[in-house]
């Protein structure tokens, strides 16, 4: 995976070339709150999210023109369907349930990609928790040195460090402070130990994670989200609404999130 930001780059001027890449075209909104980026879908909202019953999987096999990386048991690809400009995927070769729990050989994978490339991790667990696909595959959005992560940064930086929440979900979030070039196993820990914080459960006594969640991941903290359910008021929420984007599309009632608000919205979604 050498030099992954430039090959990702290159693969990106080739797919959208050759129509391999067909970015989401959003506009941003105001919205009720300051503290969430607030973007209206303009474009149509891929066939693959609305199809009804059983979906075909785009990951056996990948689509060779969106491959940035290789690794032994993972593939590093552009997202079809991105959100922004280099919005990566780190899927698994063989197939790998998305609703089972992450295990050491996705935490390597993960840290050999983010030694090349910085950014803002994210994961959802299930269809309840906003994953369109049912592959494993974890999802990065890549940062310049100083970029916030997410519009929700500083909170979860308070939060990692001990400090109170200002949001009504409060009861269905887990933060930890991540030590510095922190290794796999030190994020597997981490991993583990919020999973059994929100009542999630263990790899060791539970076959499968007891509940649907979201996962957040920069280099200063992990942040883990118990959900109940996919959507509210016509808007669907995965990690990135808890991260502080939310998307906005026809069916949403933009009337009721300038009433109630965005932590009204995620507070409907989590536990």
């Amino acid at each position: 995976m050498h030099d992954l930001p430039n090959r990702s780059l290159a693969v990106q001027r080739s797919a959208l070339q050759s129509g391999a890449l067909i970015p989401l075209k959003t506009e941003l909104i105001s919205g009720a709150d300051e503290r969430f980026q607030l973007r209206r879908l303009i474009s149509a909202t891929p066939k693959h999210l609305t199809k009804a019953g059983p979906k075909p999987n785009p990951f056996r096999p990948w689509d060779p023109r969106l491959e940035v990386a290789c690794q032994p048991e993972h593939v590093v690809l552009l997202n079809k369907y991105p959100v922004q400009a280099g919005h990566l995927l780190l899927i698994t070769k063989q197939w790998q349930a998305q609703v089972d729990w992450l295990q050491a050989k996705d935490w390597q994978a993960l840290s050999a990609v983010w030694k090349q490339q910085a950014g803002f991790w994210f994961f959802n667990s299930s269809a309840a928790a906003g994953a369109s696909q049912p592959h494993r595959h974890l999802q990065l959005l890549p940062r310049d040195v100083g970029q916030p992560p997410c519009p929700l940064d500083a909170e979860f930086e308070a939060l990692a460090q001990g400090g109170s929440p200002r949001w009504a979900w409060q009861h269905a979030v887990a933060a930890r402070q991540l030590k510095p070039a922190c290794n796999a196993e030190d994020l597997l820990a981490c991993y583990q130990e919020l999973a059994a914080a929100l009542g999630i459960g263990t790899a060791t006594s539970d076959q499968r994670p007891k509940h649907p969640y979201n996962l957040l991941l920069c280099d200063k903290w992990m942040v883990m989200v118990r959900r109940r359910k996919e959507s509210h008021a016509g808007f669907s929420v995965n990690a990135l609404g808890f991260a502080g984007y939310m998307l906005a599309t026809d069916a949403s009632d933009m009337s009721w999130l300038a009433n109630c608000g965005g932590d009204a919205l995620l507070d409907q979604v989590s536990v």
